[in-house]
């Protein structure tokens, strides 16, 4: 009989960290962007991480360096017929959506493979395509990193930063 409480008791523990640890919000949740640009759907899964009172922008996220544009998974773009990039032609299909952020310019990088962890794995030989935009100031200050898709492209922003990348058909 003792043995048994013994072990009622420990799976009761073991089945309330389970359900504690699975019930906190994940640090960088994910998330979805979606919509219609041109008659092409756009959608764009990524993960959002928060400043929580740290310096992003060429500290978090390093000034001239690959950056997996989120956190966790690399970030997909999933579009559902061929669309145009800063006026660059981009198929329809699935990829990786990386950048390189800069102080005055970001390089917008579409990667072929769209099955990845973070930007470990990033090969720049697997480019689809880059195009180079200018980051403005936010409106205000942003805590968790968002991306939103618009009528005329993706907007991206993150504590003070604004970017925006043009799609049309």
């Amino acid at each position: 009989m003792k043995k048994l409480g013994v072990t009622l008791m420990s799976t009761l523990c073991l089945l309330t960290i389970f359900s504690l640890s699975h019930a906190q919000k994940k640090a960088s949740p994910a998330a979805t962007a979606e919509g219609t640009i041109g008659g092409v759907n756009v959608k764009i899964d990524y993960h959002q991480p928060s400043a929580k009172g740290r310096k992003v922008m060429g500290e978090l996220v390093p000034y001239d360096k690959v950056w997996r544009t989120g956190a966790n998974n690399a970030t997909t773009i999933e579009l559902s017929d061929d669309l145009k990039i800063e006026g660059k032609t981009l198929a329809k299909g699935k990829y990786a959506l990386f950048t390189i952020p800069g102080e005055k310019e970001w390089v917008i990088i579409i990667n072929k493979n769209a099955k990845q962890w973070g930007a470990y794995d990033y090969k720049e030989a697997d480019d689809v395509l880059r195009v180079s935009v200018k980051p403005t100031k936010a409106k205000s200050f942003v805590e968790t990193f968002k991306i939103e898709v618009l009528a005329d492209g993706v907007n991206m922003e993150w504590e003070n930063t604004a970017v925006k990348f043009g799609l049309s058909k």
